[in-house]
């Protein structure tokens, strides 16, 4: 596959998947209220979901052109809607294999290390 074809499909479909992501947090905020990032939780879990989905047909080639659906689903458009998704297709790599402790230090990690990469960055944007 041409690098200018893989570049379209994630473009594309993370378009999508940005603008999905949108609307369903705008959607459960006007039907569950504003009190629980209720969008967000939507968007994570059901990119939990098709990723699963998606990496399980495209390990399988059960479909036509696997690379390519990867690359537009997965890729663009999961990755438009949810980065979580990816995070948890790999901690759930990491287990599957067996490896525990670098399983629990991508998940323990990254939620620590992301909440402090936000409180710096809010520390560094209010002293700007």
């Amino acid at each position: 596959m041409r690098m200018a074809t893989a570049l379209l499909l994630v473009a594309l479909g993370g378009a999508i998947g940005s603008v999905a992501r949108y609307l369903v947090s705008l959607g459960a905020g006007r039907w569950l209220g504003a009190g629980f990032p209720y969008g967000t939780f939507l968007v994570n879990v059901a990119g939990c979901f098709f990723i699963g989905v998606v990496a399980t047909i495209v390990a399988q080639k059960t479909v036509p052109y696997p690379d390519h659906i990867r690359l537009a689903l997965a890729v663009g458009f999961l990755g438009g809607l949810t980065t979580f998704s990816t995070f948890a297709l790999e901690s759930d790599k990491l287990l599957s294999d067996g490896q525990w402790l670098l399983a629990s230090v991508n998940i323990v990690g990254s939620v620590v290390a992301g909440l402090i990469a936000l409180r710096v960055g809010v520390v560094l944007a209010r002293m700007w």
